[in-house]
Formats: structure tokens, sequence, C-alpha cells
């Protein structure tokens, strides 16, 4: 590799290491990503002219939403909506609202190496690779992974995305070894196994790997790793040891699949709740009416609270109340999906809502300005709502058949 002492000079105070192995260089710079020095040191390392390629810590969702300032102006709600995709967006757009708190705090954007790799290797016509897993697989492969109180615990966690208080020393010092992702989830990643496999372990095969599978199709020889310092042992562990690429990407990208009884529980609850039905017709129609009369009322009721508590236009609201009774009984269809369609219809956000939902998002008190984010949060609380109605009014309806 040419420039070699300067490269020794440049990495002499960073986490680092060089592996050369098999013709190919790879300069692997473990980053903190709230961190100008690390900024200044990928700099550095590019003016140097010495690499043909750059490996980045980002999969195509996250390089999509770091690159592109335009990517929640073109958001297709009523696409989400209907694919079912509005809790992930949510998350998304929290995670971004504790980027921005970090930033504004730090006077460092989260991430803000990685975009210094990205714009030098485009300026200087490099190879760019996006090694790491895509964030919709490790989050699954992470929440299959863990157990039902620690899903509880952890979604409570999110409310920490709003916190105005400063951020502390402690969660400054963990972002200097991963990224927010990682970060934001570490304590439970410290007392979860599986938690801290999906979050920290794989991603440290899969990026080794992915390093592997390029260098074996391609002509790049000497390759700029840019990597979060957490991440730096696992991933040169592995590709030392020439962990198998093909094998291990197909492996860590397969999303587990969940209990199989899950997924029948929706259709058994409506199987009950209609034999319910049919057991209190049975012994009186006075009885049957009254259990619809139950069913409807604590559905209809709890799912329009739902998305009341959303501020909901009033249409809306009624909506909700009208559809979750019918849609408890058909699991294929949620009462937040109809409420949250009837919502875009009646406040189809603007341009401008869509321009300012970053902005918006970073407080909690946005979240109800903003047309954008009401409308997730019509679909989330509406769901809430009926699902709380369904299991209320079915003790309700078993306790009137004893």
């Amino acid at each position: 590799m040419q420039n070699n002492s300067e490269i020794q000079q440049i990495l002499e105070h960073q986490p680092h290491q060089i592996i050369s192995q098999d013709g190919k260089n790879f300069v692997i710079l473990g980053t903190a990503h709230v961190s100008q020095t690390s900024v200044d040191t990928v700099n550095e390392l590019l003016d140097t002219n010495a690499f043909d390629t750059v490996a980045i810590e980002l999969d195509d969702m996250r390089f999509e939403a770091m690159t592109n300032p335009d990517k929640y102006k073109n958001m297709d709600l009523l696409k989400i909506i209907k694919n079912k995709q509005t809790s992930m967006i949510a998350v998304n757009l929290a995670l971004s609202a504790y980027q921005n708190r970090l930033a504004q705090q730090l006077g460092v954007e989260p991430g803000a190496e990685m975009k210094a790799a990205i714009t030098q290797a485009n300026d200087k016509g490099l190879t760019l690779w996006k090694i790491d897993r895509n964030i919709r697989t490790t989050m699954k492969r992470a929440w299959r992974s863990m157990k039902f109180l620690d899903k509880f615990e952890l979604m409570f966690s999110f409310g920490g995305f709003f916190d105005k208080e400063e951020i502390t020393a402690e969660e400054i010092e963990k972002l200097k070894t991963g990224d927010v992702l990682e970060s934001t989830f570490s304590d439970f990643a410290d007392e979860s196994q599986p938690l801290y496999n999906s979050l920290i372990h794989e991603r440290d095969d899969y990026m080794a790997a992915r390093l592997l599978q390029e260098t074996q199709d391609t002509s790049s020889k000497n390759i700029l790793v840019v990597i979060g310092a957490g991440h730096l042992k696992g991933m040169c562990t592995a590709i030392e040891n020439k962990i198998e690429a093909n094998s291990t990407i197909e492996k860590l990208d397969i999303i587990p699949p969940g209990a199989k009884w899950v997924k029948y529980i929706p259709w058994i609850i409506t199987a009950v709740i209609i034999a319910g039905f049919v057991i209190g017709f049975s012994r009186s129609p006075e009885l049957g009416f009254e259990l619809i009369k139950t069913w409807v009322l604590y559905n209809g009721i709890l799912a329009a609270i739902g998305a009341a508590l959303a501020r909901a236009h009033i249409v809306t609201i009624i909506t909700a109340f009208l559809a979750a009774p019918l849609t408890s009984l058909n699991p294929a269809v949620a009462a937040g999906m109809v409420a949250a369609l009837v919502e875009t219809y009646f406040r189809k956000p603007k341009v401008s809502d869509f321009e300012n939902l970053q902005v918006d998002a970073t407080e909690l008190k946005g979240w109800w300005k903003n047309p954008v984010t009401r409308i997730l949060l019509v679909f989330i609380l509406t769901n809430l709502g009926s699902g709380i109605g369904t299991w209320v009014s079915g003790f309700k309806i078993a306790s009137a058949l004893v």
C-alpha cells in the first residue's frame, strides 16, 4: 500500500487494525460516532489517495436516510398504512429525534464520519460499499429473540428519546463505541444476551462477511473500512479467521419465525367470541343481544378513546368506534388502519408538513402537532384501544356465560 508511513502516522492515536490477506489490504478504523476527531481522521486518510475503496457501517436504508434530505418528503403515507409499516416509521423518526438532540448538544451530528467517508468517496470516484445488515432485519431478529417482559420494557424506553434533560457523560461515552442504534439499547443489551447477539456480535460477523464477499467479486485492493470502535475487535477476528462469507450472510439475513401459536391467537379469539354470541342467543335472544352490545361498546369506545388521544378528526373518532367491533373479528384488518386512512383523507398532510417532519418529531408535542406523525399516532393508539377493548369485552362475555 502506498503512503503506508503517512497512514500509520494518521492512525497513531486512533483505534484501528491493518489486515493484509489474499492480496487485499484492509485499513479498519474504529470511529467514535460523535467525535470531530473521527471525522478529521477519515478525511486525512482519504486525502492520502492510498485507497481505491471505502466500506462504511451503513445499510441501504440508513444510507438513504443519511444522504437524502427529502426522504420523508417523498413518503407515501397510504402505502405505509396499508403495508402496516407505521410502527417502523415511528421508530425511525424517534431515533432521528434522538440524533437531532445529540447534534444540538454536542455540536457534531452522529455519523458525521460516515458522511465524510461518503462525500470523499463520491468526490474521488472511489468504490463505496455499504456493509451493514438491513436495520429492519436487525431489529426483527432482536425482537424475535427477546422475552415478553423484555419487549414490554423496551417499548417504554422510547420515551427517553424526547427527554429534555441533557445527555449524560455516560451516554456520550457509549456513543463513542457504538452508533445511535447500539447506544440506545445498550443497557438492555448488557442484560440480554439475545439482544447483544443481534445488535453487536451478529453485525460483527455480518460486516466481516460482506467485506470478504465484496473482495471476492471485485478488483478492489486497498480498502478503508469505517466502523464504530465497538465492532473493531469482533470484526477483525472474523476477517482474520476468514469467515465463510456467503453462508454467514445468508444465515444472518434470515428473520426467525415467531412462535407459530401466536399467529393463531386472533383467529382463536374471533372463534371464541362468535361462539359466545351463539351460546348467548341459544339461551335467550336478550342475552345474545346483550353480549353483542358489550362487544360493540367496549371495542368501539376504547378504540375511539385511542383515536381521540391522538387528537384525530371527529369523523376519524366516529369511524374508530364503528370499525373496531368489526375489525376485531377480522384479524386481517386493523381498526387503526381504517382510522388512519380516514384521518389521511380528512387531514391530508401538506408538503410543508413533510418538510417540517424531522424537526417536529424531536419533541413529543410535535408528534401531535404535525399531521404526518399524528396519523401514525392515530394508527397506533386506535389499535391499542381496540386491542384492550377486545380483551376486556371478551372477559365480560365469558363472565356472562359462566
